[in-house]
């Protein structure tokens, strides 16, 4: 049966998935998709379909869609371009949805529009959903699909969790994934979607707003298809969870290179920002400021509001990320004369009792946990801790007591610990923990304004 318009659930818990093009050479893409599929633990059917061969690592392998006896969710076609539509066409309407990880289409010029037109015109004429071409697809750890056609120990795979992540780029898709994956941050689902010939940032946007193992999505723009059906569904899946977009090709040279890449048509860089702002979707610079934004809000929700505590065991540290705080919108306030009093009488007198509260070089752990649960006394939104290890009293106990601090608190508690071999050592203790760590003040103002948004 064919889908609902603008269903694409099916790609997210197929029960069928076909391989077109499959190939039992090591270092075949079609090879890679099917060892991953089965590496990934995808307990549905996976059909190989390739007329050369009757067996491809001793599982039947069929001559074509027509052959296999039941109807498919998914056909993945990883064959040259120019056989592409022909192969679509031949599948009918025996598959619901088709995933094109060839390349060879419209970033490539006339020759390639019309392939993907003549691809178009197959899809709408038998009602399937077509994610692609030139894309890698999707990974899921909800339903165990892995049509990357890149393999395990090159590009990681992030265990699962809260993060969905909507890519135009499979380089964008491959490489975030990885460093998630390598920092122990979950994700739900990963949909790298490429030239979207159907199947675009909106759709799969309008999907995860209702996808329950979402909780929060990020997505990677360089252009936008339909942008009065994108507001309309961003504003409504920000109304359910944060809304992340970096937005690529602002200027002359990242327009040619996303036209010359997906054939992306980019409108005016400041068009996209209002529609974003309007959406209620928070807008991040760049990739690392992206990947900050995935690796808190991974652990924490947004906040109330903009008021900061900044706790540090070094003055200029302090001083820098108050700065940054500021000059991000964020509010520095000072404490309370009670809350003053009170961690005067329990911190000794050469500690700051400010904000920053400054602890100085002879810092303890203890004193680190005193003023983190005496300031949050003061209705501070985020707070901002950093730990220099070089004072000779502090423990890799910190760590932990930190933890307890956090688990206590509703509000969230963002840790900055630059450093060194030592400090980067601590700082993976802290990420295997699930406290998200960053290596630089404004990092972790970036990450507490993402908070703020």
């Amino acid at each position: 049966m064919p889908p609902k318009k603008n269903d694409i659930s099916f790609f997210f818990n197929p029960r069928s998935i076909a391989v077109i093009g499959a190939s039992p050479i090591p270092g075949k893409l079609s090879y890679v998709i099917l060892e991953n599929l089965k590496k990934g633990g995808f307990l549905g059917a996976i059909y190989p379909v390739n007329p050369k061969y009757k067996f491809i690592n001793e599982k039947r392998c069929y001559s074509s869609i027509a052959e296999i006896g039941s109807d498919i969710d998914i056909a993945v076609i990883a064959l040259p371009a120019h056989v592409v539509a022909e192969s679509l066409k031949s599948a009918g309407k025996k598959v619901k949805g088709a995933i094109i990880v060839s390349s060879g289409f419209k970033e490539m010029g006339d020759e390639g529009i019309k392939l993907e037109q003549d691809i178009k015109e197959i899809a709408e004429k038998n009602r399937i959903r077509v994610m692609g071409p030139n894309c890698l697809g999707i990974y899921d750890t909800i339903s165990n699909v892995d049509t990357f056609f890149i393999p395990r120990d090159r590009i990681g795979r992030p265990d699962k969790g809260g993060i969905s992540i909507i890519s135009q780029s499979g380089s964008f898709a491959g490489t975030i994934m990885d460093e998630l994956a390598y920092e122990g941050i979950g994700v739900a689902r990963v949909i790298s979607y490429g030239n979207r010939v159907d199947v675009g940032e909106t759709d799969c946007l309008e999907f995860l707003t209702d996808d329950d193992a979402t909780k929060v999505v990020a997505l990677y723009i360089e252009s936008i298809d339909d942008g009065r059906r994108f507001i309309d569904a961003a504003s409504r899946c920000t109304r359910k969870k944060p809304v992340i977009a970096v937005k690529v090709g602002r200027r002359d040279a990242g327009v040619h290179a996303a036209r010359s890449h997906t054939g992306a048509m980019t409108g005016r860089y400041e068009i996209y920002s209002a529609a974003f702002k309007k959406a209620g979707i928070i807008e991040v610079n760049g990739y690392e400021e992206l990947k900050d934004a995935c690796r808190v809000l991974n652990v924490y929700s947004l906040a109330k509001a903009k008021r900061v505590l900044i706790i540090t065991d070094g003055g200029g540290i302090g001083v820098r990320i108050a700065d940054a705080c500021d000059n991000s919108g964020l509010e520095v306030t000072g404490l309370s004369e009670e809350i003053k009093k009170s961690l005067s009488s329990k911190l000794p007198p050469f500690c700051s009792v400010g904000n920053p509260i400054d602890l100085t070089g002879s810092v303890t752990d203890e004193y680190y946990i005193t003023a983190l649960e005496e300031g949050l006394k003061d209705g501070f939104d985020i707070a901002i801790v950093t730990v220099l290890w070089g004072p000779p009293q502090l423990s890799e106990e910190l760590v932990d007591k930190l933890k307890g601090a956090i688990q206590r608190h509703n509000t969230p508690i963002i840790i900055c610990s630059p450093g060194g071999k030592f400090t980067k050592k601590i700082n993976s203790i802290f990420e295997g923990k699930g406290m998200p760590v960053f290596s630089t003040p404004e990092s972790a103002v970036r990450a507490a304004t993402i908070l703020a948004s």
